[in-house]
């Protein structure tokens, strides 16, 4: 499979002063040193309502934000997305961020007779960074990486992504300086490899 060319960064943190802000700046970085576009969302810049108020049922017109959310989707090649676990899950406003953009009509069509669905955001690849306060083996096997599953099965693959990797970071409040900074320079890699 070829490298991609064009990168979304999607940082799904609420904090500018984050673990995840450093690490996705380093994907980035690494992924122009390797010679792709980029572009950068921080979720928490943008402004949006977060709530999906009418579901599926009516339409809710998008903020110039989220349009061009979905503009930076459409254009990517790969998609990363960086978050925080928070109570086994993600963040508040990145489920909102989801909820709003990725849209019947412009990630996924469910077909009118049957149950299956036509998937609008095939030929992307993606990879999910998290971070977390436990170590990857209890967030893995005692819990079952729920944010993996919701984003991977759920939200990417269901609309076509694939392949989504997955990396994982922890446990972050024991990390010493010297560890988070080979986490970042691990990202850094990644990104000069983009993958």
């Amino acid at each position: 499979m070829a490298k991609p060319e064009r990168i979304l960064v999607l940082d799904g943190h609420p904090d500018d002063d984050s673990l995840c802000r450093s690490l996705g700046a380093a994907y980035e970085r690494g992924a122009i040193e390797g010679g792709a576009q980029v572009r950068r969302t921080v979720v928490a810049h943008l402004e949006f309502d977060p709530i999906l108020h009418h579901g599926f049922r009516k339409r809710t017109e998008l903020e110039k934000d989220l349009v061009q959310a979905q503009q930076d989707i459409l254009w990517a090649e790969h998609v990363v997305v960086v978050l925080p676990i928070w109570w086994s899950d993600m963040p508040a406003l990145l489920k909102g961020f989801v909820d709003r953009v990725f849209l019947p009509g412009f990630a996924f069509k469910y077909r009118e007779k049957g149950l299956l669905w036509d998937k609008f955001l095939k030929g992307r690849s993606a990879r999910i960074v998290y971070t977390q306060d436990a170590p990857d083996w209890y967030y893995r096997f005692l819990v079952g990486r729920p944010v993996v599953r919701i984003l991977k099965k759920g939200v990417l693959e269901f609309c076509g992504v694939g392949p989504v990797g997955v990396t994982a970071f922890g446990p972050v409040k024991s990390s010493t300086p010297q560890t988070r900074g080979k986490w970042i320079g691990k990202l850094e890699a990644m990104g000069r490899a983009r993958r």
